[in-house]
């Protein structure tokens, strides 16, 4: 242990003692060429590029951005692509070591590539690759790990980092789907708002000096309009702290209080359709991970422990931390899920009857493939509600400040 510790170590060191050059320079029938390459000093790698038959003209540091890679951020995107490059040369016969060289190799994301090659220097070391993973918990979380575990430990590898891969790019493309859904009513709330605020710091006082030559009393809900424009006028500042108090308290504690996040998720999934969406997207995430981890190998009970926390839903983790405890003192899973009281009928009755064909993995992912399909449909469908509604919401706060505005004009003329 105390040598891999030491390889591991001494792998480090070097690897931070390397330095990212580019290179230009002509091959023996006099064709240009460039390229980027790792080296301890420019010299080296000049006597590198001239045994693999090159006739290095420029050689320098590589330069770094301006902000430095500061501004690089590792997405899922990126660890799902990352499982599928090493999956697929890992099925070429690629040795893993070389196959993270290949691989931090054609990144352009400077931190992606330092996260590979600290990989590779934990797999140099000795460690296997679920134990390199590990050490990186911030990209590789426990349900990634254990089925990684579980594919080393069933001589399966290769054909799990494909599933992988698959079941990050599905989840992927189900958040953005949520993501989209719940965006469409804050892009209404938010145009609103600044519809609002133009219309009463820009607009209605234009109207005051016209009220003013009136010299007549003039409607409530006039008054009130410009009380409204002289509030915002006077303290727009105040309200602009506030709300961006409120923002930062809001982040802050849906960050760090699991109550609030308790009290939001419930309020969620009670909003007409965005509720449903959330319900529907909690049931497929839950139903995939579950297939995908069961089918990986690992125990059930040990895969309900990681399954909670991919349903993007505290409420949804609670219930399958329940499910779980169930589970673990002999009851079935189907029926554990109908204790907790917020699955649909239909899929504890699927689950049912893969326990009893012993095809559970194949009836989850039948679950996930229709529950994915109706947030579709359902974000598909807000998408074209959401235009008229745009309209009427804009259209009633215009419509009723011009009436508000018009108002006096229409009893003069009346009066008249």
């Amino acid at each position: 242990m105390a040598a891999s510790k030491a390889a591991v170590t001494k792998a480090r060191a070097a690897t931070s003692a390397m330095g990212e050059f580019v290179w230009e320079g002509t091959d023996k029938r006099g064709i240009k060429m460039k390229g980027e390459s790792t080296a301890k000093n420019a010299n080296l790698l000049r006597a590198e590029l001239r045994k693999q038959g090159i006739n290095p003209t420029v050689v320098k540091p590589k330069t770094k951005p301006f902000f430095g890679s500061a501004g690089a951020k590792i997405k899922p995107q990126d660890i799902a692509i990352f499982s599928r490059q090493i999956a697929t040369m890992m099925q070429s016969g690629v040795p893993m070591v070389q196959s993270f060289e290949i691989i931090a190799g054609g990144q352009k994301n400077p931190k992606m590539k330092d996260l590979v090659m600290g990989v590779k220097t934990e797999v140099e070391g000795g460690s296997s690759l679920s134990e390199a993973l590990s050490k990186y918990p911030l990209y590789f979380d426990d349900l990634y790990v254990n089925l990684v575990r579980a594919g080393e430990g069933a001589g399966v590898l290769d054909t799990v980092l494909h599933t992988i891969a698959n079941y990050k790019e599905n989840i992927e493309t189900l958040k953005g789907k949520i993501k989209k859904a719940l965006f469409y009513p804050a892009m209404v709330i938010a145009v609103a708002v600044i519809v609002s605020a133009v219309l009463l710091v820009f607009v209605v006082p234009s109207f005051r000096n016209v009220f003013q030559s009136f010299g007549a009393d003039l409607p409530a809900f006039t008054l009130f309009i410009l009380a409204c424009s002289d509030f915002v006028i006077a303290y727009w500042w105040m309200i602009l702290g506030v709300v961006i108090a409120l923002v930062i308290a809001f982040f802050a504690a849906k960050k760090r209080s699991r109550p609030f996040n308790h009290f939001l998720d419930r309020m969620i999934l009670k909003v007409p359709v965005i509720g449903q969406v959330m319900h529907n997207s909690a049931i497929a995430r839950f139903a995939r991970t579950l297939a995908v981890t069961f089918k990986a190998g690992v125990p059930l009970v040990e895969a309900l422990e990681t399954v909670g926390g991919a349903t993007g839903n505290i409420i949804y983790e609670d219930a399958v931390a329940r499910i779980r405890e169930d589970v673990a003192v002999g009851y079935s899973v189907n029926m554990s899920m109908k204790q907790v009281n917020l699955f649909p009928n239909m899929v504890i009755q699927m689950v049912a009857i893969g326990e009893e064909a012993g095809a559970l993995d194949t009836m989850l992912y039948k679950v996930a493939e229709f529950y994915e399909q109706e947030v579709n449909n359902a974000v598909d469908t807000l998408s074209t509600l959401i235009e008229p509604m745009v309209m009427v919401v804009i259209g009633g706060l215009v419509g009723s400040m011009v009436v508000g505005m018009y108002l006096p004009i229409f009893k003069l003329a009346a009066a008249m």
